[in-house]
């Protein structure tokens, strides 16, 4: 059963403002709300709708009166073919255009973002074909942004879509033949308004490019604004068939309806479906198997309107709220303000004078680790150039490196060089500090007796076998020869030990004159 709220009897009634004020609070706390919308939320940017006294059937049916019997006419498939009313309907749809050019977004379609920027919205479902949803940030589905790119025919990506466009976009002209589109230009829109479609440029470009090869020219066609008419199939149907099953399967805890009278078979519907679903919200049974009981604000269905819907929604829609779109939006974020206040808390930045302009509680950024605590890592470990090892300090067996290397091996990063002093095995580490403890120690000078000069001359006539340490003449050639050390028949333990201390020593022999 649908119970009616006059939205200007709110500050009155007690009953209706706790009613109201139960919708404000089951919009701030669902999380998957899906929004239908028609011509009424445009009402206030200076646009008209379609079925209300001041609406475009009555305009169109003042101004041509001889031309179309029913305003509807104009908006039907069939009217392309008579001449007559084609031009009128071209006529028309310019002037149309200029005016949605002059219009700003009203508070509804800001309220639609504010609930796609706060993660409350679930998708959006229009009839209009104004595009001030896009205005205000939401990606339509006529929106070339929204839409595959190559060779083959484009289709929707369902991630990017935010308000789906189900009668079109009257920003966008399509080819009648091919089917291409682009966006409507003021080219387009001179053309228009004298009654004839400009042709499409593709075929014309197709077909010049035939006629230059000396072939037959092809069909060239004309363009239409990109609008879905009565009786006429929509372009993306398929997609957004898709789009509308993703949703259901989501489960959306909310439905709102709004600026529509619910006329179109096609939306009825889609209105149909989600209410189902979103009826079903809260129900069901707990693990135990109690039945769950369902809160006051889940899983309701909305319709803000001026005028009431008919009697076969009484069991599908549970409010009407009798009134303007735009007020009740800026009341149901009033109460959310109220209802809420932690949904509105931004956090705020210093400005340049170093003074604080009422700073608000915020959650902290700072991730928290349950249980172990995390292992810090060491932010210098890696990217580093490699040491040389000889060079390096030793590594203390007490202050080992810290390592963060990842439990799959494939996964590790490969490092620059596999003798690193940091990320060798601990064997690798105390080899290379053994070794740079062996260089410092090492005596330099005892290596100079490898490369002496002259060796073994005899400093006097008795025949003495002594090592002289000079410079190397490199004037003559010299001959470098290994010596034998000559050990003595008498087996002297002296000689021997002589001997073996200078064996395998390189020496050069220099004769002295």
């Amino acid at each position: 059963m649908t119970i009616s709220l006059q939205l200007n009897a709110a500050s009155g009634e007690p009953s209706t403002r706790r009613t109201l004020s139960d919708i404000s609070l089951g919009v701030a706390r669902s999380k998957k709300i899906v929004l239908v919308t028609g011509a009424g939320i445009s009402c206030s940017c200076g646009i008209p709708d379609f079925r209300s006294s001041d609406g475009l059937y009555a305009l169109v049916k003042e101004r041509y009166p001889d031309v179309v019997l029913k305003g509807r006419d104009l908006f039907d498939a069939s009217l392309f073919r008579d001449p007559a009313s084609t031009s009128v309907f071209y006529t028309f749809i310019s002037q149309l255009k200029r005016s949605i050019d002059a219009a700003t977004p009203a508070p509804t379609h800001r309220f639609i973002q504010t609930l796609d920027a706060k993660h409350k919205l679930l998708r959006s479902y229009t009839q209009n074909i104004d595009g001030l949803e896009e205005r205000v940030g939401l990606c339509g589905s006529s929106s070339q942004q929204a839409k595959t790119t190559g060779k083959r025919k484009a289709k929707l990506k369902v991630k990017e879509v935010r308000n789906v466009q189900l009668h079109g976009d009257i920003h966008r002209v399509r080819c009648t033949f091919c089917s291409a589109e682009m966006p409507c230009t003021e080219e387009h829109l001179l053309a228009f308004e004298n009654g004839k479609p400009p042709n499409c440029p593709e075929c014309t470009s197709r077909s010049e490019a035939r006629v230059a090869r000396s072939a037959r020219a092809l069909k060239i066609g004309t363009l239409r604004p990109a609008i879905v008419l009565y009786d006429e199939p929509h372009p993306l149907g398929d997609d957004i068939g898709t789009i509308q099953t993703s949703d259901i399967a989501r489960k959306p805890d909310m439905l709102i309806i709004m600026g529509t009278s619910l006329k179109v078979h096609g939306l009825k519907k889609l209105v149909k479906d989600f209410a189902k679903v979103v009826h079903a919200t809260g129900t069901g049974t707990t693990p135990n198997g109690a039945p769950k009981v369902q809160k006051n604000w889940q899983g309701k269905v909305v319709f803000v309107n001026k005028t009431p819907p008919g009697s076969e929604w009484s069991d599908v829609i549970d409010y009407h709220v009798a009134g303007e779109t735009d007020e009740w939006v800026e009341k149901v974020l009033e109460d959310w303000k109220k209802l809420r206040p932690s949904d509105w808390e931004v956090q705020q930045t210093l400005d340049k004078t170093g003074e604080t302009s009422g700073f608000k509680v915020v959650k902290d950024a700072t991730a928290k680790t349950k249980g172990k605590a995390a292992s810090k890592r060491n932010p210098d470990v890696e990217n580093v150039p490699p040491e040389d090892p000889f060079i390096s300090q030793p590594v203390s067996p007490s202050k080992k490196p810290i390592s963060s290397a990842p439990s799959s091996p494939s996964k590790r990063r490969q490092s620059a060089s596999h003798y690193s002093d940091v990320e060798s095995s601990p064997r690798k580490r105390r080899d290379i500090a053994r070794i740079a403890n062996d260089m410092e120690k090492l005596d330099m000078s005892d290596m100079r007796l490898l490369f002496t000069d002259a060796t073994n001359a005899i400093k006097n006539t008795g025949g003495g076998d002594d090592l002289v340490m000079g410079k190397l003449d490199l004037s003559k050639p010299k001959v470098r020869k290994a010596r034998t050390p000559a050990v003595s028949k008498e087996d002297n333990p002296e000689s021997r030990s002589a001997a073996k201390s200078r064996r395998g020593v390189w020496v050069e022999i220099v004769q002295k004159a």
